[in-house]
């Protein structure tokens, strides 16, 4: 290995923190172009410390030798009526003060859904978009299974918040082996909430923006599982379809969990940024769509 590559890793690892605009917490690490993460449904918008910060960094570090990663989270103390065109002006005004100019936008699940709703309203920000284990709208047994989430949590019910959730994540829904997994980490997973978790899941309850996916100028993969237990197959061939330079990839047999972290997922995000076949934002009409089931 040359000193130029060593160093190169060695700089991709170091991990700072801090806060955007209106207090957006960010992890920040990685060499090369500018990459924005936002992760899923999170129980609190603090800024990630001790096994959060290392999970978080971890799972987007195949990411960083090519890509300077910010992981970036709503701020704290959302307006309780909050929707997800508020949480994507709030992004999208942190950005153009970060950026001088468009940036990829990668978003996961819940975060997907504030990802799409910047690349709608904000054409200016995002300049290719990725959606993991995200579509244009939650499926209706997920919707149900979210506001149950709520209840629980607003009762101080964390363990049976967390069963309620992880019972249609795993590949087989619903899952009664998912449950109990979800049940033993209740209090990891919810037992800090905030208002803002109830805010975001109302915000995605909400979320629908099938009939805006023609006006998505940035050129999006969507990646998913055939068996997402929050998001049906045709969600997300639907959500690539409307997207005038859609692409998709379905993981078979895997559930929302599973294909949000399947070892193909980095290799197939790298590869629709950075490969031979990378779109651009000038990409015209559907030349570039393909539909894949890997």
């Amino acid at each position: 290995m040359t000193e130029t590559k060593k160093a190169t890793d060695a700089h991709s690892q170091v991990r700072r923190t801090g806060t955007l605009l209106g207090g957006m917490p960010y992890l920040r690490f990685g060499a090369g172009t500018p990459l924005v993460a936002i992760p899923g449904l999170l129980q609190n918008y603090e800024p990630a410390v001790g096994l959060e910060r290392m999970f978080a960094a971890q799972m987007l570090m195949p990411l960083a030798t090519r890509h300077r990663v910010l992981r970036l989270t709503p701020h704290a103390g959302l307006d309780p009526n909050a929707g997800m065109a508020d949480i994507a002006r709030d992004y999208a005004d942190a950005l153009r003060l970060e950026f001088p100019g468009p940036v990829d936008v990668m978003g996961t699940s819940t975060g997907g859904s504030m990802a799409l709703q910047l690349a709608a309203d904000h054409p200016d920000v995002v300049q290719r978009l990725i959606l993991v284990s995200a579509a244009y709208a939650m499926g209706p047994n997920a919707r149900k299974v979210m506001r149950r989430v709520a209840e629980e949590v607003l009762a101080g019910r964390p363990r049976q918040a967390s069963r309620e959730m992880f019972r249609i994540s795993g590949d087989n829904s619903p899952s009664r082996l998912a449950a109990g997994m979800g049940w033993l980490l209740g209090p990891m997973m919810f037992g800090r909430s905030s208002p803002d978790l109830i805010t975001t899941i109302r915000a995605d309850d909400a979320f629908n923006l099938r009939g805006r996916l023609g006006e998505i100028e940035a050129p999006t993969l969507v990646i998913g599982g055939d068996r997402d237990g929050f998001y049906p197959p045709d969600l997300f061939r639907d959500t690539a379809a409307l997207i005038p330079n859609g692409r998709l990839i379905l993981y078979p047999g895997k559930g929302h969990l599973a294909a949000s972290t399947d070892p193909r997922l980095m290799p197939d995000v790298l590869e629709f940024l950075d490969g031979p076949g990378a779109a651009g934002r000038g990409a015209a009409g559907r030349a570039g769509k393909r539909s894949s089931s890997l």
